[in-house]
């Protein structure tokens, strides 16, 4: 079972983002405050959960948590402050949504710049580590792929409903033969799908 907590004597805040290597989409991060007595032995990184798993566990989640918020950066903001930015603001913006300040962030990486004044700590595969960057890695995950299915009624050619946005083969060639729509990333480098056949 993942960590608990990382230290006792704060409030702390396990942040996460997901759709940060998409073509397509926002980027959506989570910001989750659990109790110090919360354990979920099946919680882990949402990479390693299928999406059943994922959506169970994001009623737990959401049941038990102290409080948690999701928030999305636009792909046109992505283009203008490129992608590592927008994912530091989508978490900063998460956490101002939450209704409790918490007192130490824990964030999923290795670097989180901000305009937050909480203290933070960087860790680098944290949402293998710690139940809350977990949590907030299954919130961030199954809100994003609930909003690309829904965009995918739109836009079916995309296949977004299978691909969320990422640079799949069958996402690529889409591109080629669709072009582009204002839910891509237009400051992404749109590799050629080579050797496919019509």
């Amino acid at each position: 079972m993942l960590k608990s907590y990382f230290q006792t004597e704060y409030l702390e805040c396990g942040c996460d983002e997901a759709g940060r290597g998409c073509l397509a989409g926002p980027v959506f991060a989570a910001a989750v405050i659990l109790p110090k007595s919360f354990r979920n032995e099946r919680i882990d990184d949402s990479k390693k959960l299928n999406e059943v798993k994922r959506i169970e566990l994001r009623n737990i989640i959401e049941n038990e948590a102290i409080t948690y918020a999701i928030a999305a950066i636009d792909p046109q903001k992505i283009d203008e402050i490129n992608i590592l930015n927008a994912s530091f603001l989508a978490m900063t913006n998460a956490i101002k949504q939450l209704n409790r300040v918490p007192e130490l962030l824990l964030i999923d990486g290795n670097r989180f710049c901000s305009d937050l004044d909480t203290p933070h700590e960087c860790i680098v595969k944290g949402d293998s580590q710690f139940l809350s960057i977990a949590a907030a890695s299954i919130l961030a995950k199954t809100y994003r792929d609930d909003y690309m299915k829904d965009l995918d009624r739109d836009h079916p050619e995309y296949l977004w409903i299978k691909n969320k946005g990422y640079p799949t083969l069958e996402h690529r060639i889409a591109i080629e033969r669709h072009g582009l729509t204002k839910y891509h990333r237009k400051s992404f480098q749109f590799k050629s799908a080579l050797n496919y056949s019509d």
